[in-house]
C-alpha cells in the first residue's frame, strides 16, 4: 500500500473519506469518538517524593543500605556517613533526572497551536486545535503553527521551519506533488507536521493524523516509555547485584562452620569486616555512576 506522500490528491481524499469542502459536522464527531482529541497524552506524572522514595527500590541501593547498617552496628560512624550521603545524593540525582525528562514532554506539548483554521461544509472557521480531526481541511498561512500532521492539496509557495521535529533550522520548501518512491522524514515535503512553523506562503492542506498519531506525537510516546523503562545498562547492573548478592550469601553460609569455635562477638565483627570489605567499594561508586550516565 502507498503511503500518504506517494499518492495523488484524489488518491488521499479517497483515502481518508474526506472532501476539499471539508467534513460535516457528524462526520467531526463520529471521527473524534473513535481518534480522540487532537492532543499529546502523557502517562499520569508521580510526585517528587514519590519519584525520590523509589530511587531507593534499586536493589544496589539496598545492597549499600545494609552496609550502612553493618557500618553503623560495628561502630564505624564515618563510614555510615559516607554510605548514607551516597544515598541521598543517588536519590536526589535520579530524581532530578526523571524531573527532566517530563519536562522535555512538557516541552513537546507547548509546540502545539492553540487554534486552527479550517474548511468545514465549505465554510472558514478558526477552532481550538484539540477540536482538529482526520479529514480536517487546514488552512494554512504564514505565522500558523500547525495543528496536526497533513498531505498538502494546494501549494502556494509555502515553507515550514521544521527544526523543532527534525533539527534543520533552514525553512523548508514545499510542494504539493507526488513523491516517488521511499523517502526519509525530512524528505517528505508534500507533507506537513504537527508543531512545525509555517514561515512563509499559503497552503491548503488535508489532515491525515492527529494527536499521539503524528510524528510529533510517536516522539511524546517514546518518551513517556523510556521513562517507564530500564536502560540496558540498568537491567545489566540489576542482574549484577543479584550476583553479588548471592556471592556475599554463599561466602557467608562457608564461613560460619570455620568460625564455629570462635564466640559470638567474634564471629559478629569477623561477619560485619567481611560484609563491609565486600559491598563497601562497589556500592558506592556504581549507584552514582549509574544515575550520571542514564
Amino acid at each position: 500500500m502507498k503511503e500518504i506522500y506517494q499518492m495523488t490528491k484524489e488518491e488521499v481524499l479517497r483515502n481518508q473519506h474526506a472532501s476539499e469542502e471539508g467534513l460535516t459536522e457528524s462526520e467531526v464527531l463520529k471521527i473524534r469518538q473513535e481518534q480522540g482529541e487532537n492532543c499529546l497524552k502523557e502517562a499520569k506524572k508521580k510526585s517528587p517524593v514519590q519519584i525520590f522514595a523509589e530511587q531507593f527500590l534499586d536493589l544496589l541501593v539496598i545492597i549499600l543500605i545494609i552496609a550502612a547498617v553493618v557500618s553503623m552496628l560495628s561502630g564505624n560512624v564515618e563510614s555510615t556517613v559516607v554510605i548514607f550521603v551516597v544515598i541521598v545524593m543517588n536519590a536526589v540525582l535520579g530524581t532530578v533526572q526523571y524531573l527532566k525528562a517530563e519536562k522535555s514532554l512538557d516541552s513537546l506539548k507547548a509546540l502545539s497551536s492553540p487554534h486552527a483554521k479550517v474548511l468545514r461544509e465549505g465554510k472558514k472557521m478558526e477552532i481550538i486545535s484539540k477540536e482538529v480531526v482526520p479529514g480536517d481541511i487546514l488552512l494554512l498561512e504564514a505565522g500558523d503553527m500547525i495543528a496536526a500532521d497533513g498531505r498538502i492539496l494546494n501549494n502556494y509557495s509555502l515553507q515550514v521551519n521544521e527544526s523543532s521535529l527534525t533539527g534543520e533550522s533552514a525553512n523548508v520548501d514545499k510542494t504539493e506533488d507526488v513523491i516517488v518512491g521511499e523517502a526519509a522524514l525530512a524528505d517528505r515535503i508534500n507533507m506537513v507536521y504537527s508543531g512545525t512553523l509555517v514561515t512563509y506562503g499559503r497552503a491548503v492542506v488535508l489532515v491525515t493524523a492527529t494527536g499521539m498519531q503524528t510524528e510529533m506525537g510517536k516522539i511524546a510516546d517514546l518518551m513517556n516509555a523510556t521513562q517507564e523503562r530500564k536502560t540496558p545498562l540498568q537491567v545489566s547492573l540489576d542482574d549484577f547485584g543479584k550476583k553479588l548478592a548471592i556471592v556475599i550469601m554463599i561466602t557467608m553460609a562457608s564461613f560460619f562452620p570455620k568460625s564455629s569455635r570462635l564466640t559470638c562477638n567474634g564471629v559478629f565483627r569477623s561477619c560485619v569486616a567481611f560484609i563491609r570489605s565486600a559491598i563497601f567499594p562497589i556500592s558506592v561508586c556504581i549507584p552514582v555512576a549509574v544515575t550520571s550516565t542514564t
